[in-house]
Parts: C-alpha cells; sequence; structure tokens
C-alpha cells in the first residue's frame, strides 16, 4: 500500500520517445516498483511477469485497476515472487493478513497444494467480495478461511493454543503498518522453524531513507516511523534470518532459525 519514489519523480520523455511507449508506462496497476528507470520497470513486465501471469491473476489485477484504492494492491511482479517463493519452500499451511481485493491472496492460493490452505484476515469484506468471484472461477476458493475483522484478536487466540505454535509454513503481512511490530510478537509463535514471513513495504515509498522534513504524504509520513522501527526490529531479532528486496514497495522475508 504505497505510491512510489519513481512517481513523484518521473522524468520528461527524450526526444525520441513516441507516445505509444509513453502510454506503456507504469501501466501495472499499485505499480510501487523502486526503480528508477520506468523503461526497465516495464521491460521485466512484459519480458518475465506478464506472459506468465496466469489468466486469474490477470483478470483480478484488471477489476482491481477500476477500484479508486487501486495503490493498496499487490504489483504483478511481487504477485510471481510469492508464487515463486511459496512453491521454494513447499508451503501448505499459510496465513495472509491484509487481503484488500486479494491479488496475493490468488498467488498464494494458486502456487499451493490442492489440500493446502490459508488463513486469510482483513478489516473489509467488501473489497474481497470484488475478487472473490474471479478466485472461485480460478478453483480455489475452497483453500482460503477469510475472516472479516482485525488480526490481532485472531493471532491472541492462535497462541493461546500452543497446538497452533509453529505450523504455519508461510505468512505474508500487508496490512496496518503501525501494528506490523505487535503481528511480529505474535507470527514468530505461529511459523515453524523453517517457515518463512513476509512483510510488505518495508521501504515505504523509498522514505526510509528520506530526511525527516522532506515533503511526503500525509500518510507515508505517518506510517514512515513504524516501517523504521519494524526494520531495526527485524534486524536484531536472533530468531530469524531476513533478506530485504527491492521488489514493489520492498518485502523482507523473514526465515525462523529457532
Amino acid at each position: 500500500m504505497a505510491t512510489t519514489t519513481t512517481e513523484a519523480t518521473k522524468t520528461s520523455p527524450t526526444n525520441g520517445e513516441d507516445k505509444q511507449s509513453q502510454n506503456l508506462r507504469h501501466q501495472e496497476v499499485g505499480h510501487k516498483s523502486l526503480l528508477q528507470s520506468d523503461d526497465l520497470y516495464q521491460y521485466i513486465l512484459e519480458t518475465s511477469v506478464y506472459p506468465r501471469e496466469p489468466e486469474s491473476m490477470k483478470e483480478l489485477r484488471e477489476v482491481t485497476a477500476k477500484h479508486p484504492w487501486n495503490i493498496m494492491t499487490t504489483s504483478a511482479d511481487e504477485g510471481q515472487f510469492l508464487n515463486m517463493l511459496i512453491k521454494l519452500v513447499n508451503a501448505k499451511n499459510t496465513m495472509e493478513i491484509g487481503v484488500y481485493t486479494g491479488y496475493s491472496l490468488l498467488a498464494t492460493a494458486l502456487a499451493l497444494p490442492e489440500d493446502g490452505k490459508i488463513l486469510a484476515m482483513d478489516v473489509n469484506r467488501e473489497n474481497y467480495e470484488l475478487g472473490l468471484p474471479i478466485i472461485e472461477k480460478a478453483g480455489v476458493a475452497h483453500k482460503i478461511d477469510f475472516r472479516e475483522g482485525p488480526a490481532l484478536p485472531v493471532l491472541d487466540e492462535l497462541v493461546a493454543d500452543e497446538k497452533n505454535h509453529g505450523t504455519y509454513d508461510f505468512i505474508f503481512v500487508d496490512a496496518d503498518k503501525d501494528n506490523y511490530i505487535n503481528y511480529h510478537k505474535r507470527l514468530i509463535d505461529l511459523v515453524k522453524v523453517g517457515g518463512v514471513i513476509g512483510y510488505d513495504n518495508t521501504l515505504w515509498n523509498g522514505s526510509v531513507v528520506a530526511p525527516p522534513d522532506a515533503p511526503m504524504r500525509k500518510y507515508v509520513r505517518y506510517y514512515r516511523d513504524f516501517v523504521l522501527e519494524l526494520n531495526k526490529a527485524l534486524a536484531a531479532d536472533p530468531r530469524i534470518e531476513i533478506c530485504m528486496l527491492p521488489v514493489g514497495d520492498g518485502i523482507t522475508i523473514c526465515r525462523r532459525i529457532n
């Protein structure tokens, strides 16, 4: 959920650049690439992402494009990354906090085996139901247990029962940044040793390296300190290995080691 540094610093096209190429720029909904070259990002999309994007994900991406909050969606390149990552770790029991219309949820569901499960939580069922018909058509709705409402009470209930500890293979968090630390305190008990937690937006519009007095949108400035706090906490947490990647608006992959 963020705009991007590149959106704020786009340069004028060169004289040799035709109008068609200009119109192709950043048609990706919720474009969040931190790459400074618009053309390079478009190359990644057209060469690697769009040709391999499942038809159902393309359809959901296009539906989401018409929603007034489409900046909240997971970008197509990040959706591809999540789909690959879930397959690499052989995830079966997963969780997603923050669903929106379900693009990343669909990427996860398509990657899971037939008996795979996703506990999906979001405060807005209406947005989820926008993408649900496409998820159902893709034949993966049976993998999803959607819960409407805040995630923390659900997590507290799960943590309270030790049978749930270490049972999740993969968890993806793309929700309220001011609760990321609270989520991590609970999720670290629920993910298995060797399992993965992915925190989205950890480069937060590039604002994590901006001076305190730099101009930025109000919501970017408000959540910036929470993102910085999370990044510092994850880097110091001995229970995990981490890798921060400049995919989308930044995603930090955490692998539990003890």
